[in-house]
C-alpha cells in the first residue's frame, strides 16, 4: 500500500533570496510586461526568464535531446510541394511524434509537426522543410526533455 505524501513534503525545494541591481526604467518596463501578461509577480517572472535561458542553453548543443514544434504555412497549390513535404517527413519518421494539418483558406495550409530527438537532427529536418519552394513561413520551437 502506498502512503500519500502531503503537498508540503512533495515541494522540498529551498527558495533563496538574492538582490539584483537594475536601472529604474528597465524595472518599470519589466513591471509593465508582468502586468500586461498576467504574471504573478517579479519573482515568478525572473524564474520564468531563468528557465527560458536554461532551455536556450540546453538546446544550443546539437547533440542534446529535445522536443520540437515545427509550424509551417505553405501554398498547397505550389507544384509538387506536398509530395516533397511528405517525402522529407517520411525520411524522419523516427523523430516525428505527430502531425496536424489545417486548411487556412483555399490556397494556404498550416502543418504542425511535433518532434523528439537530437537538436541537430530536429533543426536539420526543420531547415529542409522550411527551404522548400512554396513554404511561406515556418518556425521551430525547441524545449528540453530534462526538468
Amino acid at each position: 500500500m502506498t502512503k500519500a505524501i502531503p503537498m508540503a513534503e512533495k515541494r522540498m525545494t529551498k527558495l533563496i533570496r538574492f538582490g539584483v541591481s537594475i536601472e529604474e526604467s528597465l524595472l518599470s518596463r519589466f513591471d509593465d510586461l508582468i502586468l500586461r501578461t498576467g504574471g504573478a509577480n517579479r519573482s515568478e517572472a525572473v524564474r520564468d526568464l531563468i528557465r527560458a535561458r536554461l532551455v536556450d542553453d540546453a538546446t544550443a548543443d546539437d547533440a542534446s535531446e529535445a522536443f520540437g514544434v515545427l509550424s509551417i504555412v505553405y501554398d498547397h497549390h505550389q507544384r509538387e510541394l506536398q509530395d516533397r513535404l511528405i517525402g522529407i517527413q517520411h525520411d524522419h519518421t523516427d523523430r516525428i511524434i505527430s502531425t496536424t494539418h489545417v486548411h487556412i483558406d483555399h490556397r494556404n495550409c498550416l502543418e504542425i509537426i511535433l518532434l523528439r530527438g537530437r537538436v541537430g537532427s530536429i533543426r536539420g529536418m526543420g531547415d529542409a522543410l522550411s527551404a522548400l519552394k512554396g513554404v511561406k513561413h515556418s518556425r521551430l520551437t525547441l524545449t528540453t526533455i530534462e526538468s
